[in-house]
């Protein structure tokens, strides 16, 4: 007989990762840098509803289509399909690459994803910027030997950067998150991170450059698909990033609800980046406030967004 499926949305726990380059406002009673925040990831534990003590990871794999949704589970099968992260960036991320789908499997094993992602900046400082690519015309011999050399940094691609902007970053593109920075990500279920450059820090068993998966990662043609932030109306949506494994949106209002509807084809990544909402569906509804999040199964079908004194949130997704 098949299961019932889940009809509510669950809140998960965050996973918090401490990093050399990191800061302290995504948890500020740590006494260390924490870099980043894994808010919605299949390892992550739910802690509402039926599903309370399992993993995002367990109740797709138990509950296929109806959690995941349609295309999700025609493209990917019942893994949980995406990781969205918030990064706090007090100095330069390492400069890294991450394999495409198929490098990925030739170079870590054929169970393994390749990690295409997208970052919207919640937060930037003045004169922030990113390394988004190489200089126009670097050929692959150059890339190559600038790699394996240590000199990619003379050929990095400068982007600058504010609040509300966002960057589209495919697999092979070289980059790196500069500092000041408080960002919104979201990825393919993936952990390869091929670090080239992390800026003469020492190396350790857990920050190793990979220079040789690197060069076969890379692709100099590659840069980031830059999209300047814009005004959000009024009860209003905005594609933010899309491509082949994820669409994100920008959603807000201060005083109408906002309808959306997962059409039993993809969940839906729910986290509020400003205010309070209360989300609502059939027989359930959450109150979600400032950094929280939410995974409203695909079987819930249409479900509303409440404000309470005003709020935006990220509503991450495949399409």
């Amino acid at each position: 007989m098949k299961k019932a499926p889940l009809l509510e949305g669950v809140r998960v726990e965050p996973q918090y990762r401490e990093r050399v380059w990191g800061g302290h406002s995504l948890r500020p009673d740590a006494g260390t840098p924490i870099g980043e925040a894994w808010i919605v990831y299949e390892d992550n534990k739910v802690i509402s509803g039926p599903a309370q003590g399992r993993t995002l990871g367990e109740i797709a794999a138990e509950y296929g289509a109806d959690f995941l949704g349609r295309r999700v589970a025609k493209q990917t099968g019942s893994r949980f399909p995406l990781l969205v992260k918030m990064l706090d960036c007090r100095d330069w991320l390492s400069l890294q690459v991450h394999p495409d789908n198929e490098k990925a499997r030739q170079l870590e094993g054929p169970e393994h994803f390749g990690k295409t992602e997208a970052w919207y900046f919640l937060k930037a400082n003045k004169g922030a910027k990113v390394i988004s690519g190489v200089r126009p015309g670097t050929t692959r011999e150059q890339l190559a030997e600038a790699i394996r050399s240590g000199d990619l940094i003379k050929l990095a691609h400068y982007q600058p950067v504010e609040q509300d902007d966002a960057i589209l970053m495919r697999a092979g593109t070289i980059h790196a998150l500069g500092p000041g920075l408080l960002v919104y990500e979201v990825q393919q279920t993936s952990d390869i991170t091929y670090r080239i450059y992390d800026w003469d820090r020492p190396q350790t068993a857990e920050r190793a450059l990979h220079i040789e998966q690197s060069v076969a990662a890379s692709d100099p043609a590659l840069v980031g698909e830059y999209k300047k932030g814009s005004p959000l109306p009024e009860g209003g949506r905005q594609r933010v990033v899309e491509c082949s494994y994820f669409a994100l949106d920008l959603v807000g209002t201060r005083w109408e609800a906002i309808e959306l509807d997962t059409r039993q084809q993809s969940f839906h990544s729910l986290t509020v980046i400003e205010g309070e909402t209360e989300v609502e569906g059939s027989g359930w509804s959450q109150v979600l406030g400032t950094y929280e999040s939410l995974v409203v199964p695909a079987a819930c079908g249409a479900y509303r967004l409440y404000p309470r004194g005003g709020f935006r949130a990220m509503v991450a997704k495949v399409e």
